[in-house]
């Protein structure tokens, strides 16, 4: 790469020493090196002949006007529906305010204002996230100076307590179904039994279900990658009583779906908190069904490298958080060193006992997948 040049997203950026000396950063605004390559090369014959380069200025943006070309933008990832969110919530909190007045001060000031509405650290690191993004995307359209995106790098995200681990017991499993509304039924059956992500069951079309071959295909999940989920019995006699109930609106791609709109659920929260009410279940979200597939798994012995392709965990140190869940394979791995060395000492292997305890529920369905 030739000195001198760099990109900032996918935008090109030139560096070059003007005719007094001091350093000017310049976008090319092209998405191609060699644009930025011939940019550079006029910059430098120019400061060599003392000519001032004609930098083009940035006009004095809003910050309302980047938040809708940042949604114009964002439509094509992913997380459009969430990001769309975070950023509604930044435009009231600063839609009218230049971009050029952002500073380290006032993002955190920002933050301790979240936190003591009550916000969790998480929801005030996902708004700063969204805002750092914006500003990225900014410099690169050349909406503002870089000198304004340094100083919001500055700012650190919260600590989060990511150790929340909230799971139910097979007999809470089927309250909970039991209290569920017709609709949301299957849905939480299909999250208990999967794993999957609310929005990967929310969204879940039928040319990703294969009943025949037994297994969920999901192509596009939260890490980008390609995940395969096996359906068990209880999944498969759901899902089959779905299958067969389509054949009224066989036009509908969607699994889940309002049969006012035809669309798919855009949330089932208020629901989903009844369902918990009349269960008698607290302090536990949609999220946690997730929790308790995995939970679940790693008592049955299930190995956590499993567990971590089950719930398309791009490493292994989110699934750590269920290793405590485990005891009996420390307990054995420290028994079996001591029959090497003590070969007359004998001890049990745990294990299976404590699968039978783990895994006692009623004689109903069962509300998990087994191992």
């Amino acid at each position: 790469m030739a000195r001198g040049i760099y990109k900032r997203g996918r935008i090109w950026w030139i560096r070059y020493a003007g005719p007094d000396g001091k350093i000017i950063r310049e976008s090319s605004g092209s998405t191609k090196f060699r644009d930025a390559e011939a940019m550079l090369i006029q910059r430098r014959q120019m400061a060599k002949e003392g000519k001032e380069p004609e930098v083009k200025r940035i006009a004095n943006y809003l910050f309302n006007e980047l938040a809708e070309q940042y949604l114009e933008w964002s439509q094509r990832q992913r997380s459009f529906r969430s990001k769309r969110l975070f950023v509604k919530q930044l435009q009231e909190e600063f839609g009218n305010l230049p971009l050029r007045r952002f500073n380290t001060m006032l993002l955190e000031q920002f933050q301790s204002k979240r936190l003591q509405k009550g916000n969790k650290p998480a929801t005030a690191n996902r708004l700063l996230a969204t805002l750092k993004h914006m500003f990225t995307k900014a410099v690169e359209w050349n909406l503002v100076e870089e000198e304004v995106l340094k100083r919001i790098r500055k700012v650190r995200l919260l600590e989060e307590n990511n150790r929340r681990l909230r799971y139910l017991t097979p007999e809470e499993c089927q309250e909970l179904i039991r209290a569920c509304d017709p609709h949301l039924r299957p849905i939480v059956v299909t999250a208990l039994n999967s794993g999957m992500r609310k929005s990967e069951v929310l969204n879940l079309r039928w040319e990703n279900v294969d009943l025949q071959n037994g297994f969920i295909l999901l192509d596009q999940t939260k890490n980008g990658e390609r995940r395969e989920i096996p359906i068990n019995a209880t999944l498969r006699e759901t899902l089959m009583g779905l299958f067969i109930g389509r054949a009224k609106r066989i036009d509908i791609p969607w699994v889940f779906y309002d049969p006012v709109t035809g669309k798919p659920y855009q949330s089932v929260k208020r629901s989903f908190a009844s369902a918990c009410r009349r269960a008698g279940i607290k302090d536990f979200t949609f999220h946690c069904l997730r929790h308790t597939f995995a939970s679940h798994l790693v008592m049955a012995g299930v190995d956590l490298t499993t567990v971590k392709e089950l719930l398309g965990h791009k490493n292994l140190t989110m699934t750590l958080r269920y290793a405590h869940l485990a005891p009996s394979h420390k307990v054995n791995a420290v028994n079996a060193l001591d029959g090497k060395l003590n070969p007359d000492v004998r001890y049990p292997d745990i294990s299976s006992a404590q699968k039978v305890h783990n895994l006692k529920i009623t004689e109903e369905t069962p509300c998990y997948a087994t191992a």
